[in-house]
Formats: C-alpha cells, sequence, structure tokens
C-alpha cells in the first residue's frame, strides 16, 4: 500500500531518513492509520497532536552515543510501513572549561550524594505520565545569547570528563527564567552538579532542564504555565560563571534543546 508517513515526501513502504546523534525526528500519521507503533522493536504509542485530530506522531530520538540505524515500524493491520534513520555523526566541537577541582573529581564523602541525585532524575525519566500536558508552542526559557551549544566534548581542567547535555544561556545572577510550556515541577532543588535544579514534565516522556539557579521559584508537584518564572538564574553547582543551562529530555534520551523546539513546534 502507498505509504502513509508524512514525515517526508518519498511514497514508499520502505523509506530512509537521517538524524543527528543527540537529535530528534517527528514521524506524522494520518490518524486513521496509527497502528501497532515500535521503535527498534520497543513499543511505542502514537501521539495525538494537539492542533489536529487527524494527525499522530511520534517522536524519534538518537541518543549522543548512539551509532548505526533506528527503524520505526508501524503496522496498520498487517500493512507495514518503515522508516530507517540512519545515525549521522554531529561533528560536535570541544570547549575548555576551568572549575574548582572538587567539581572534576569530588570528595569521596561527596560520591554516594551524586549517585542517588543520579538515580533520583533517572528514575523520573524513565517514567512516562500519560497525555500531553501542553497545548501550544514550546519558548526559550530566556531571551539571551547562547554561550555554549548542546554536545560540545567538555574538558574540565583539561580532563574529557563529559558532552554539553543542554544549551548554555548568557544571564547575570538574578535573571528570571520562565518555564518552556506547561507542566508539572518533578525536580526543585540543590544538586551537586547541577546547582539550583528545576526539571518540568511535559507528558509522554518529555522533560525540561534548568541549571545552576540562583534561587528556586516553584515547588515539586507544583503545576507551572508556559511562560512562569520558575527561578532565578545563578552560578551554582558546576560552573566557571553563571549563567542557564536548559536541557531537554525525550524517552529517557538527552538531545538537542534548539533543535527538539523548533522541530516540536512545527507541528502546530
Amino acid at each position: 500500500m502507498k505509504s502513509i508517513f508524512l514525515i517526508i515526501f518519498i511514497s514508499f513502504n520502505i523509506m530512509a531518513q537521517d538524524i543527528i546523534n543527540g537529535d530528534i525526528q517527528i514521524a506524522k500519521i494520518e490518524s486513521k492509520f496509527a497502528g501497532t507503533l515500535t521503535v527498534d522493536s520497543k513499543k511505542r504509542e502514537w501521539l495525538s497532536n494537539p492542533s489536529d485530530e487527524n494527525i499522530k506522531f511520534t517522536i524519534v530520538t538518537a541518543g549522543y552515543y548512539k551509532k548505526g540505524e533506528i527503524i520505526l515500524r508501524n503496522d496498520f493491520n498487517g500493512d507495514i510501513d518503515e522508516i530507517i534513520f540512519k545515525v549521522i555523526n554531529g561533528q560536535y566541537k570541544k570547549e575548555k572549561i576551568s572549575v574548582e577541582s572538587s567539581k572534576v573529581t569530588p570528595p569521596k564523602e561527596l560520591l554516594k550524594r551524586i549517585e542517588e541525585e543520579r538515580n533520583e532524575a533517572n528514575k523520573i525519566y524513565s517514567t512516562k505520565t500519560h497525555g500531553l500536558k501542553f497545548n501550544t508552542t514550546f519558548m526559550l526559557p530566556m531571551d539571551s545569547v547562547i554561550t555554549s551549544e548542546f554536545g560540545t566534548a567538555r574538558v574540565f581542567n583539561e580532563l574529557v570528563k563529559s558532552y554539553h547535555s543542554g544549551t548554555d544561556f548568557r544571564a547575570a545572577i538574578g535573571t528570571p527564567v520562565v518555564s518552556s510550556n506547561d507542566g508539572i515541577v518533578v525536580i526543585a532543588k540543590d544538586r551537586y552538579y547541577a546547582g539550583g535544579s528545576v526539571v518540568i514534565d511535559h507528558g509522554e516522556g518529555i522533560y525540561t532542564q534548568y541549571y545552576h539557579l540562583d534561587k528556586i521559584g516553584v515547588k515539586l508537584d507544583q503545576k507551572v504555565t508556559k511562560g512562569e518564572v520558575i527561578g532565578l538564574s545563578g552560578a551554582t553547582g558546576r560552573v566557571s560563571g553563571p549563567h542557564l543551562h536548559f536541557g531537554v529530555i525525550v524517552n529517557s534520551v538527552q538531545v538537542n534543546p534548539i533543535n527538539f523546539i523548533k522541530k516540536i513546534n512545527a507541528l502546530f
């Protein structure tokens, strides 16, 4: 049968599409043809498009270290369509950052705290609350210059420790930070690496992160609306100076927040 996917214009039952490591692609389908959906053989659910009841969609994520291919399959009463996503390297840059030595190699007495904070966050990100909590486009958490892009290899005190899992915005201490969209606060606390942290659940495995805050203005389980001030920027946690770190998690995968906003907003 003719392909029912709308993500690209090629009309075949098997299609190819590139996806950059650390990025997303959105596949859309007419609601009446939405069948059993799998991504790399793992079952997923088609999501209702908030702006068009005749269209459903899913977000395909490629982790930063992902290589090879991702296969999306829709089985509609035995008629199968596939999109094969070829993962391509994002050619990310490196940057050197000087921070307190304890933020690169933490004291042994703090390792338990760090592990507990990591486990708490991972448990939250692996949880998918049913239904999207937003029905409008996403917005940036502040209007400012980007000082560090997603995916950059982070060289802390001459040691490659990680990659940049979000986007940094220039922000003096005390600059208001707003929620990117409607949702529920699932983290609101000080953490060792992230400092003052707010994480918002937007439903269906979509989370936004706001780190290094000087002041947290929301509480756990609080409902927030798009554009609502959730805190003030700062220089807490592992930083070289004041700024806002903004991140996005989708289906437990950290993705490029700027590209996520551009692509999810195209649904509206």
